[in-house]
């Protein structure tokens, strides 16, 4: 009976899998698109280059592409959004490049919130708790990462202390890849990953006023490899992935998980390749995409199986009936 059942377990996680494949959306653009947020199963956000977003509010089935006043140049790396109005975008770039707009009115205007001052600076990522409350990042700034937050939605932007967060090394920094490489969980918790030199995540249970650091097995030591994407299920409960994009087939030490918030990491395998996003859809249902495909498991990471050979940049859910992807020249999918 229970070699039966097992047998049975198995033969589902089989079909899921096997059942699962992106379906290309037509979306008016070209904009290479690595911002992507997914609010609820109608609204979805995303960003890209040449001041892009796109939005929409009916699953899918109707995209308004909008072009930021001002912004034409830049590229919009990062989108948080909340509802079907409310969204921030943050655009990279050394100095005045980086910064971040805010609309909440569905995009029909756009308010510049914040313009980086510093020539040294090069911001990656925004993450928000609320409406309200958000922290931004740039790659080390004097041997610290530079780190801005807000608790009026917007309204100013504050920096928080730099050497109450444990130095970066000599070659280390974030990459701006999916918008993931700095994230919230909870109501006070946010992690920042690295890569370059060193592979490490860095964590604050007092919304980055105070941070930990962690080492953890993911591949490190050159420009192209490291830490791009982490994603929390719940305060204990994590996944880190990377590698090197500039070898994009290379499936070694790419995938790593926490189970003590992030204090720890315990090295996985079964990726097929570099990963620059990784996405909670369940508990056990976890995705990971990056240049050349997308991985699914849905048994925790103890098992993966390649779904398509499409080039992403980001992926985000909000349950198995609503994942989303995105990636180069205008590509927006949707999981089936």
């Amino acid at each position: 009976m229970l070699k039966t059942f097992a047998l049975f377990i198995i033969s589902l996680l089989i079909c899921g899998t096997a059942d699962a494949q992106w379906i290309k959306q037509s979306v008016n653009t070209t904009a290479s698109l690595r911002g992507l947020s997914v609010v609820s199963d109608k609204i979805i956000w995303a960003s890209g280059t040449g001041g892009t977003v796109i939005r929409t509010i009916d699953g899918g089935k109707a995209w308004k592409v909008m072009i930021v006043p001002g912004a034409e140049k830049l590229d919009f790396r990062d989108v948080e959004a909340f509802d079907a109005k409310t969204a921030y975008v943050l655009s990279i770039g050394n100095g005045e490049d980086s910064r971040i707009y805010k609309t909440v009115d569905a995009g029909e205007t756009w308010k510049l919130q914040f313009k980086n001052k510093k020539t040294k600076a090069f911001f990656d990522a925004i993450a928000c708790w609320d409406k309200a409350n958000c922290i931004a990042m740039s790659d080390p700034v004097d041997g610290h990462y530079l780190l801005i937050s807000t608790t009026d939605g917007g309204e100013t932007w504050k920096p928080l202390v730099g050497n109450k967060m444990p130095a970066a090394k000599d070659g280390e920094a974030a990459f701006a890849a999916s918008g993931t490489c700095l994230i919230t969980q909870g109501k006070n918790n946010a992690f920042i990953v690295s890569g370059g030199n060193d592979a490490r995540v860095f964590r604050s249970s007092d919304r980055g006023v105070t941070w930990n650091l962690a080492d953890t097995p993911i591949v490190k030591g050159t420009s192209g490899s490291g830490i791009f994407s982490i994603a929390m299920f719940d305060a204990k409960n994590g996944i880190i992935v990377g590698g090197n994009y500039e070898k994009p087939n290379e499936a070694k030490d790419n995938l790593a998980f926490t189970i003590d918030g992030g204090e720890t990491w315990k090295l996985g395998s079964g990726l097929s390749g570099f990963r620059s996003a990784v996405a909670y859809i369940e508990r056990k249902t976890i995705i990971a995409a990056g240049t050349n495909g997308t991985d699914i498991t849905l048994d925790g990471g103890k098992t993966w199986k390649k779904v398509g050979n499409e080039d992403l940049n980001a992926v985000a859910a909000k349950g198995r009936r609503t994942v989303w992807a995105v990636g180069p020249k205008g590509m927006v999918v949707k999981m089936k």
